[in-house]
């Protein structure tokens, strides 16, 4: 696998291009749970295909590139890239999970996208896990994944590369408190130093159709909760520090001009940035970028320093 600081893209691949739609690259017709559990007696689905499965259910979303990641990191044996994705086929075609590309203008995506298909759904429930999946789930817009895709590799990233990384959490509830308005933030990442932890809350923007209004909304949420924080309110302890995941340095910009002129700084609370691409560093200590006032009054973006992250 091509490590990260070896990819020479400049343009990420989570961000949105222009007139993108979601294609099905799956399997159609039909396979009968006895199917399945045949497959399962003659050890063709065996224990990693179960372990790919819980982390598609946990992240809902997902490339092969990522999973394998993650797996690596877990200490689980796929041996290859190519190996993690002649499994990943064996469970499209049993119907274990589903995949989709994204086509735009410019031609077809580089990556597949892999989630939840219904016998994955029936396989977990039988080992008495936890899984939320319904259909229409599938049925989410391409943004909508997008934002998922950045997110997770921004989470991956930490627990790859931060000596720190304590745990994650992929879809937090945050609670507005005046609102009385609930969203799903994007990711959290718990970093711990000398018994002192530090939540960094995750929000992945993406320029869809009318962004700034979708930002601003979810927005207007996180500041209620943060400007209202209470320990232990939606599993923090200590209030969360919020990072924006924007998809390039012009956009980390334009995110950070509709906080300011909406009025929705939060209180005592520096606002940091970061882009898809600067997860692909080696290291993470100057991954984070903070708007701050020059002598003349104008913001400028000055790369930040954060020892902890690395």
């Amino acid at each position: 696998m091509v490590e990260d600081v070896e990819i020479k893209t400049t343009v990420s691949p989570f961000a949105i291009r222009e007139g993108e739609i979601k294609t099905f690259d799956g399997k159609d017709g039909y396979v009968s749970i006895s199917q399945i559990i045949h497959k399962i007696n003659l050890g063709h689905i065996s224990e990693i295909h179960f372990q790919i499965l819980d982390l598609i259910n946990e992240f809902e979303f997902m490339t092969s590139r990522q999973i394998y990641q993650v797996l690596k990191h877990k200490g689980i044996d796929i041996k290859s890239q190519d190996k993690l994705n002649t499994k990943l086929e064996q469970m499209i075609k049993t119907k274990i999970l589903t995949r989709y590309y994204f086509t735009s203008e410019e031609g077809k995506g580089i990556y597949r996208v892999y989630c939840m298909e219904k016998m994955g759904k029936y396989l977990l429930t039988s080992k008495e896990a936890e899984c939320k999946w319904q259909p229409t789930d599938n049925t989410k817009p391409v943004q909508l994944i997008k934002k998922r895709l950045s997110a997770n590799q921004a989470l991956i990233a930490y627990l790859r590369k931060s000596k720190n990384f304590d745990s994650y959490t992929v879809k937090p509830a945050i609670t507005g408190k005046i609102m009385g308005k609930t969203i799903k933030g994007h990711g959290v990442i718990k970093l711990t130093k000398s018994g002192k932890s530090l939540n960094l809350l995750f929000e992945s923007v993406r320029r869809e159709d009318d962004w700034k209004n979708k930002f601003l909304d979810r927005m207007r949420v996180l500041k209620d909760f943060l400007d209202n924080f209470i320990p232990f309110e939606c599993g923090f302890e200590t209030k969360p520090q919020l990072i924006f995941i924007c998809e390039d340095d012009k956009h980390m910009v334009e995110t950070f001009k509709e906080i300011v002129t909406k009025n929705l700084e939060i209180e005592n609370m520096k606002l940091y940035f970061t882009t898809d691409l600067r997860q692909n560093s080696e290291t993470l200590e100057k991954s984070l970028v903070e708007f701050v006032k020059d002598d003349s009054g104008k913001y400028k973006a000055n790369n930040v320093e954060f020892k902890l992250l690395g």
